[in-house]
Protein backbone atom coordinates (compact mmCIF):
# COMPACT_ATOMS: atom_id res chain seq x y z
CA UNK A 1 0.00 0.00 0.00
CA UNK A 2 1.56 3.34 -1.05
CA UNK A 3 -0.11 5.22 1.80
CA UNK A 4 -2.03 8.44 1.56
CA UNK A 5 -0.90 10.57 -1.36
CA UNK A 6 -0.52 14.26 -0.50
CA UNK A 7 1.15 15.20 -3.76
CA UNK A 8 -0.57 17.66 -6.06
CA UNK A 9 -1.62 16.04 -9.30
CA UNK A 10 0.99 16.64 -11.98
CA UNK A 11 -1.37 15.74 -14.79
CA UNK A 12 -4.52 17.62 -15.74
CA UNK A 13 -8.07 16.59 -14.94
CA UNK A 14 -11.08 17.82 -16.87
CA UNK A 15 -14.61 16.73 -17.64
CA UNK A 16 -16.49 16.68 -20.96
CA UNK A 17 -20.01 15.70 -22.02
CA UNK A 18 -20.19 12.81 -24.49
CA UNK A 19 -23.10 11.20 -26.30
CA UNK A 20 -26.55 12.16 -27.41
CA UNK A 21 -27.27 9.38 -29.87
CA UNK A 22 -26.54 5.79 -28.81
CA UNK A 23 -28.24 5.94 -25.40
CA UNK A 24 -31.38 7.64 -26.67
CA UNK A 25 -34.61 5.71 -26.13
CA UNK A 26 -33.44 3.46 -23.28
CA UNK A 27 -36.41 2.04 -21.36
CA UNK A 28 -35.19 3.59 -18.10
CA UNK A 29 -35.51 7.03 -19.65
CA UNK A 30 -32.04 8.09 -18.58
CA UNK A 31 -29.79 10.78 -20.12
CA UNK A 32 -28.14 10.05 -23.45
CA UNK A 33 -25.34 12.55 -22.77
CA UNK A 34 -22.85 11.45 -20.11
CA UNK A 35 -20.05 13.16 -18.26
CA UNK A 36 -16.58 11.76 -18.83
CA UNK A 37 -13.68 12.57 -16.52
CA UNK A 38 -10.38 12.74 -18.42
CA UNK A 39 -6.81 12.57 -17.15
CA UNK A 40 -4.09 14.09 -19.36
CA UNK A 41 -0.52 13.47 -18.18
CA UNK A 42 1.92 16.32 -17.57
CA UNK A 43 4.36 17.41 -20.24
CA UNK A 44 2.78 15.58 -23.16
CA UNK A 45 4.65 16.72 -26.27
CA UNK A 46 3.22 14.13 -28.65
CA UNK A 47 0.08 11.99 -28.94
CA UNK A 48 -0.09 9.09 -26.48
CA UNK A 49 -2.27 5.97 -26.14
CA UNK A 50 -5.85 6.20 -24.91
CA UNK A 51 -7.11 4.07 -22.04
CA UNK A 52 -10.79 3.83 -21.08
CA UNK A 53 -11.53 2.72 -17.50
CA UNK A 54 -14.91 1.11 -16.82
CA UNK A 55 -16.28 1.18 -13.28
CA UNK A 56 -17.83 -1.78 -11.48
CA UNK A 57 -21.51 -2.19 -10.63
CA UNK A 58 -22.92 0.53 -8.31
CA UNK A 59 -20.04 2.72 -9.44
CA UNK A 60 -19.38 5.50 -11.94
CA UNK A 61 -16.23 6.49 -13.76
CA UNK A 62 -16.56 9.82 -11.99
CA UNK A 63 -15.51 8.01 -8.80
CA UNK A 64 -12.05 7.15 -10.16
CA UNK A 65 -10.59 10.67 -9.65
CA UNK A 66 -12.13 11.04 -6.19
CA UNK A 67 -10.25 11.22 -2.89
CA UNK A 68 -9.93 7.88 -1.10
CA UNK A 69 -8.65 7.05 2.40
CA UNK A 70 -5.45 4.98 2.48
CA UNK A 71 -5.50 4.71 -1.30
CA UNK A 72 -4.57 6.68 -4.38
CA UNK A 73 -7.13 7.87 -6.86
CA UNK A 74 -6.69 6.41 -10.32
CA UNK A 75 -5.17 9.68 -11.69
CA UNK A 76 -2.77 9.79 -8.70
CA UNK A 77 -1.81 6.20 -9.46
CA UNK A 78 -1.11 7.13 -13.08
CA UNK A 79 0.91 10.17 -11.99
CA UNK A 80 3.13 7.98 -9.81
CA UNK A 81 3.57 5.21 -12.36
CA UNK A 82 4.40 7.63 -15.18
CA UNK A 83 6.75 9.79 -13.07
CA UNK A 84 8.63 6.71 -11.84
CA UNK A 85 9.16 5.43 -15.37
CA UNK A 86 7.08 2.31 -14.70
CA UNK A 87 4.90 3.15 -17.68
CA UNK A 88 4.80 5.57 -20.61
CA UNK A 89 2.21 8.36 -20.52
CA UNK A 90 -1.41 7.75 -21.49
CA UNK A 91 -4.63 9.71 -21.60
CA UNK A 92 -7.32 8.10 -19.46
CA UNK A 93 -11.09 8.45 -20.00
CA UNK A 94 -13.39 7.60 -17.09
CA UNK A 95 -17.02 7.70 -18.29
CA UNK A 96 -20.09 7.94 -16.07
CA UNK A 97 -22.08 4.83 -16.98
CA UNK A 98 -24.29 4.59 -13.90
CA UNK A 99 -27.98 3.72 -14.33
CA UNK A 100 -31.06 3.69 -12.10
CA UNK A 101 -30.60 -0.06 -11.63
CA UNK A 102 -27.14 0.45 -10.18
CA UNK A 103 -24.89 0.33 -13.22
CA UNK A 104 -24.61 -1.68 -16.39
CA UNK A 105 -22.56 -4.37 -18.11
CA UNK A 106 -21.50 -2.24 -21.10
CA UNK A 107 -23.49 -4.15 -23.69
CA UNK A 108 -26.13 -2.92 -26.13
CA UNK A 109 -29.46 -3.30 -24.41
CA UNK A 110 -32.94 -1.78 -24.93
CA UNK A 111 -33.58 -1.30 -21.21
CA UNK A 112 -30.30 0.19 -19.96
CA UNK A 113 -29.02 1.57 -23.27
CA UNK A 114 -26.57 0.87 -26.08
CA UNK A 115 -23.49 1.11 -23.90
CA UNK A 116 -21.12 -0.81 -26.16
CA UNK A 117 -22.02 1.52 -29.02
CA UNK A 118 -21.64 4.52 -26.69
CA UNK A 119 -18.04 3.49 -25.96
CA UNK A 120 -17.00 2.77 -29.54
CA UNK A 121 -19.12 5.17 -31.60
CA UNK A 122 -19.28 8.21 -29.30
CA UNK A 123 -16.62 8.12 -26.59
CA UNK A 124 -13.66 7.14 -28.78
CA UNK A 125 -14.34 9.81 -31.46
CA UNK A 126 -14.79 12.46 -28.76
CA UNK A 127 -11.47 11.53 -27.17
CA UNK A 128 -9.61 11.51 -30.47
CA UNK A 129 -11.10 14.87 -31.42
CA UNK A 130 -10.38 16.66 -28.15
CA UNK A 131 -7.23 15.17 -26.61
CA UNK A 132 -3.63 14.33 -27.60
CA UNK A 133 -4.23 10.63 -28.25
CA UNK A 134 -2.76 8.50 -30.99
CA UNK A 135 -5.51 7.60 -33.45
CA UNK A 136 -6.42 4.05 -34.38
CA UNK A 137 -7.25 0.89 -32.49
CA UNK A 138 -3.60 -0.15 -32.08
CA UNK A 139 -3.17 2.57 -29.45
CA UNK A 140 -6.44 2.16 -27.52
CA UNK A 141 -7.06 0.02 -24.46
CA UNK A 142 -10.03 -0.74 -22.24
CA UNK A 143 -9.87 -1.95 -18.66
CA UNK A 144 -12.05 -2.42 -15.62
CA UNK A 145 -12.83 -4.47 -12.55
CA UNK A 146 -15.89 -6.65 -11.82
CA UNK A 147 -18.67 -5.41 -14.13
CA UNK A 148 -16.07 -3.10 -15.66
CA UNK A 149 -13.82 -6.11 -16.21
CA UNK A 150 -16.72 -7.90 -17.85
CA UNK A 151 -17.26 -4.87 -20.08
CA UNK A 152 -13.59 -4.79 -21.08
CA UNK A 153 -13.63 -8.51 -21.89
CA UNK A 154 -16.88 -8.17 -23.84
CA UNK A 155 -15.34 -5.39 -25.92
CA UNK A 156 -12.52 -7.75 -26.82
CA UNK A 157 -14.92 -10.55 -27.68
CA UNK A 158 -17.24 -8.46 -29.83
CA UNK A 159 -15.51 -5.17 -30.78
CA UNK A 160 -11.86 -6.02 -31.22
CA UNK A 161 -11.98 -3.76 -34.28
CA UNK A 162 -12.11 -0.79 -31.89
CA UNK A 163 -9.39 -1.72 -29.37
CA UNK A 164 -5.76 -2.72 -29.26
CA UNK A 165 -5.67 -4.38 -25.84
CA UNK A 166 -7.78 -5.07 -22.76
CA UNK A 167 -7.40 -5.77 -19.07
CA UNK A 168 -10.14 -7.61 -17.16
CA UNK A 169 -9.85 -7.59 -13.37
CA UNK A 170 -12.22 -10.05 -11.63
CA UNK A 171 -14.77 -9.87 -14.43
CA UNK A 172 -18.14 -11.65 -14.46
CA UNK A 173 -17.42 -15.02 -16.09
CA UNK A 174 -19.35 -18.34 -15.88
CA UNK A 175 -22.90 -17.23 -15.21
CA UNK A 176 -23.90 -20.59 -13.75
CA UNK A 177 -21.50 -19.97 -10.86
CA UNK A 178 -21.75 -16.19 -10.57
CA UNK A 179 -25.45 -15.43 -11.01
CA UNK A 180 -27.57 -18.57 -10.54
CA UNK A 181 -26.98 -18.81 -6.76
CA UNK A 182 -28.59 -15.36 -6.36
CA UNK A 183 -31.80 -16.04 -8.28
CA UNK A 184 -33.78 -17.87 -5.57
CA UNK A 185 -32.88 -15.35 -2.83
CA UNK A 186 -34.06 -12.57 -5.17
CA UNK A 187 -37.30 -14.45 -5.78
CA UNK A 188 -37.78 -14.83 -2.02
CA UNK A 189 -37.30 -11.07 -1.61
CA UNK A 190 -39.90 -10.34 -4.27
CA UNK A 191 -42.37 -12.65 -2.54
CA UNK A 192 -41.71 -10.80 0.70
CA UNK A 193 -42.38 -7.49 -1.04
CA UNK A 194 -45.77 -8.76 -2.22
CA UNK A 195 -46.51 -10.43 1.12
CA UNK A 196 -47.23 -13.91 -0.21
CA UNK A 197 -45.88 -16.66 -2.48
CA UNK A 198 -45.90 -15.77 -6.18
CA UNK A 199 -48.10 -17.97 -8.32
CA UNK A 200 -47.56 -16.72 -11.85
CA UNK A 201 -46.12 -14.08 -14.15
CA UNK A 202 -48.58 -11.41 -13.06
CA UNK A 203 -47.55 -11.92 -9.44
CA UNK A 204 -43.88 -11.83 -10.43
CA UNK A 205 -44.28 -8.53 -12.25
CA UNK A 206 -46.36 -7.04 -9.43
CA UNK A 207 -43.78 -8.11 -6.85
CA UNK A 208 -40.94 -6.67 -8.95
CA UNK A 209 -42.75 -3.34 -9.16
CA UNK A 210 -43.42 -3.39 -5.42
CA UNK A 211 -39.79 -4.16 -4.59
CA UNK A 212 -38.51 -1.39 -6.88
CA UNK A 213 -40.96 1.05 -5.35
CA UNK A 214 -39.83 0.10 -1.85
CA UNK A 215 -36.15 0.27 -2.78
CA UNK A 216 -36.27 3.69 -4.43
CA UNK A 217 -38.68 5.03 -1.83
CA UNK A 218 -36.57 4.08 1.19
CA UNK A 219 -34.61 6.63 3.19
CA UNK A 220 -31.36 4.71 2.74
CA UNK A 221 -30.03 1.83 0.67
CA UNK A 222 -30.17 -1.51 2.43
CA UNK A 223 -27.10 -3.60 1.58
CA UNK A 224 -28.99 -6.86 1.19
CA UNK A 225 -31.59 -5.23 -1.02
CA UNK A 226 -28.81 -3.71 -3.09
CA UNK A 227 -27.56 -7.22 -3.82
CA UNK A 228 -31.06 -8.20 -4.91
CA UNK A 229 -31.28 -5.10 -7.11
CA UNK A 230 -28.05 -6.17 -8.82
CA UNK A 231 -29.58 -9.56 -9.58
CA UNK A 232 -32.67 -7.89 -11.02
CA UNK A 233 -30.47 -5.53 -13.02
CA UNK A 234 -28.67 -8.50 -14.54
CA UNK A 235 -32.05 -9.90 -15.53
CA UNK A 236 -32.86 -6.68 -17.39
CA UNK A 237 -29.39 -6.76 -18.92
CA UNK A 238 -29.13 -10.30 -20.25
CA UNK A 239 -32.80 -11.12 -20.87
CA UNK A 240 -34.68 -7.81 -21.18
CA UNK A 241 -38.47 -8.10 -21.21
CA UNK A 242 -39.96 -4.82 -22.50
CA UNK A 243 -43.41 -5.53 -21.03
CA UNK A 244 -42.02 -6.17 -17.52
CA UNK A 245 -41.21 -3.54 -14.86
CA UNK A 246 -37.95 -1.89 -15.95
CA UNK A 247 -37.55 -4.86 -18.30
CA UNK A 248 -37.05 -7.21 -15.34
CA UNK A 249 -38.42 -10.75 -15.19
CA UNK A 250 -36.45 -13.39 -13.28
CA UNK A 251 -35.72 -16.60 -15.28
CA UNK A 252 -37.60 -18.75 -12.77
CA UNK A 253 -40.99 -20.29 -12.29
CA UNK A 254 -42.26 -17.84 -9.65
CA UNK A 255 -44.06 -20.56 -7.67
CA UNK A 256 -41.65 -23.54 -7.79
CA UNK A 257 -38.40 -21.65 -8.39
CA UNK A 258 -37.56 -23.97 -11.29
CA UNK A 259 -35.12 -22.46 -13.76
CA UNK A 260 -36.65 -21.35 -17.03
CA UNK A 261 -34.16 -23.03 -19.36
CA UNK A 262 -35.18 -21.02 -22.40
CA UNK A 263 -34.74 -17.74 -20.53
CA UNK A 264 -31.47 -18.91 -19.00
CA UNK A 265 -30.12 -19.75 -22.45
CA UNK A 266 -30.62 -16.09 -23.33
CA UNK A 267 -28.48 -15.13 -20.32
CA UNK A 268 -25.76 -17.57 -21.37
CA UNK A 269 -25.54 -15.93 -24.78
CA UNK A 270 -23.72 -13.10 -22.95
CA UNK A 271 -21.38 -15.29 -20.89
CA UNK A 272 -17.72 -14.75 -21.93
CA UNK A 273 -17.07 -18.41 -21.14
CA UNK A 274 -19.52 -19.35 -23.91
CA UNK A 275 -18.72 -16.53 -26.31
CA UNK A 276 -15.00 -17.30 -26.28
CA UNK A 277 -15.64 -20.43 -28.33
CA UNK A 278 -17.27 -18.53 -31.21
CA UNK A 279 -15.00 -18.33 -34.26
CA UNK A 280 -15.64 -14.62 -34.81
CA UNK A 281 -14.80 -13.84 -31.17
CA UNK A 282 -11.56 -15.80 -31.39
CA UNK A 283 -10.63 -14.12 -34.65
CA UNK A 284 -11.08 -10.72 -33.02
CA UNK A 285 -9.13 -11.62 -29.88
CA UNK A 286 -6.20 -12.84 -31.96
CA UNK A 287 -5.85 -9.38 -33.50
CA UNK A 288 -5.39 -7.69 -30.11
CA UNK A 289 -1.97 -6.61 -28.91
CA UNK A 290 -2.70 -7.90 -25.44
CA UNK A 291 -5.31 -9.64 -23.28
CA UNK A 292 -4.77 -9.42 -19.52
CA UNK A 293 -6.90 -11.32 -16.98
CA UNK A 294 -6.58 -11.59 -13.24
CA UNK A 295 -8.67 -12.54 -10.23
CA UNK A 296 -8.29 -13.03 -6.50
CA UNK A 297 -8.10 -16.69 -5.53
CA UNK A 298 -10.54 -16.00 -2.66
CA UNK A 299 -13.07 -14.01 -4.69
CA UNK A 300 -16.34 -14.16 -2.76
CA UNK A 301 -18.42 -14.30 -5.96
CA UNK A 302 -16.65 -17.47 -7.20
CA UNK A 303 -15.12 -15.46 -10.05
CA UNK A 304 -11.73 -17.16 -9.80
CA UNK A 305 -13.24 -20.35 -11.19
CA UNK A 306 -14.63 -18.55 -14.20
CA UNK A 307 -11.35 -16.69 -14.75
CA UNK A 308 -9.41 -19.95 -14.70
CA UNK A 309 -11.85 -21.55 -17.10
CA UNK A 310 -11.68 -18.57 -19.44
CA UNK A 311 -7.87 -18.60 -19.39
CA UNK A 312 -7.90 -22.32 -20.11
CA UNK A 313 -10.30 -21.79 -23.03
CA UNK A 314 -8.10 -19.02 -24.45
CA UNK A 315 -5.07 -21.30 -24.20
CA UNK A 316 -6.99 -24.14 -25.84
CA UNK A 317 -7.80 -21.91 -28.79
CA UNK A 318 -4.28 -20.53 -29.03
CA UNK A 319 -5.15 -16.97 -27.96
CA UNK A 320 -2.10 -15.31 -26.40
CA UNK A 321 -2.93 -13.77 -23.04
CA UNK A 322 -1.64 -13.13 -19.53
CA UNK A 323 -3.48 -14.62 -16.56
CA UNK A 324 -2.54 -13.82 -12.98
CA UNK A 325 -4.16 -15.02 -9.78
CA UNK A 326 -3.44 -13.26 -6.51
CA UNK A 327 -4.14 -14.04 -2.87
CA UNK A 328 -7.09 -11.78 -2.17
CA UNK A 329 -10.85 -11.48 -2.63
CA UNK A 330 -13.07 -9.17 -4.73
CA UNK A 331 -12.86 -6.08 -2.53
CA UNK A 332 -10.35 -3.20 -2.38
CA UNK A 333 -8.09 -4.50 -5.10
CA UNK A 334 -7.36 -1.24 -6.92
CA UNK A 335 -3.67 -1.97 -6.29
CA UNK A 336 -3.92 -4.43 -9.18
CA UNK A 337 -4.07 -1.44 -11.54
CA UNK A 338 -0.35 -1.08 -10.76
CA UNK A 339 0.04 -4.24 -12.83
CA UNK A 340 -2.44 -3.69 -15.64
CA UNK A 341 -1.82 -0.01 -16.39
CA UNK A 342 1.89 -0.41 -17.27
CA UNK A 343 1.10 -3.71 -19.01
CA UNK A 344 -1.39 -1.97 -21.30
CA UNK A 345 0.60 1.23 -21.78
CA UNK A 346 3.75 -0.51 -22.97
CA UNK A 347 1.85 -2.60 -25.51
CA UNK A 348 -0.15 0.33 -26.82
CA UNK A 349 2.80 2.72 -27.05
CA UNK A 350 4.89 0.47 -29.27
CA UNK A 351 4.42 0.72 -33.02
CA UNK A 352 2.16 -2.07 -34.31
CA UNK A 353 4.99 -3.80 -36.18
CA UNK A 354 6.91 -4.07 -32.90
CA UNK A 355 4.17 -5.97 -31.00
Amino acid sequence: MPGQSWRALRGRLCSIPVGGRELLGNQLGEPAVREVAVYVPAEVDRPVPLLVALQGFTGSGLMFPGWKPFEESLPQRLDRLIASGAMPPVVLAMPDCFTRLGGNQYIDNPVLGRWSAFLTEELIPAMEAGFPVRPGRAHRGVLGKSSGGYGAMWQGLTRADAWGALACHSGDVDFDLVYRPHLIPALDRLAKALGRPLRGRDDLDAATSKFLSQFFGSAKVDGTDLNHLMTLAMTATYDPQPDAPDGIRLPLDPYTGALDREAWSRWLHWDPLRRVHHPEALAGLRTLRGVFLDCGSRDQYSLAYGARALSRALSHHGVAHTYEEFDDNHSSIAYRFDVSLPWLAHRLTADPNES
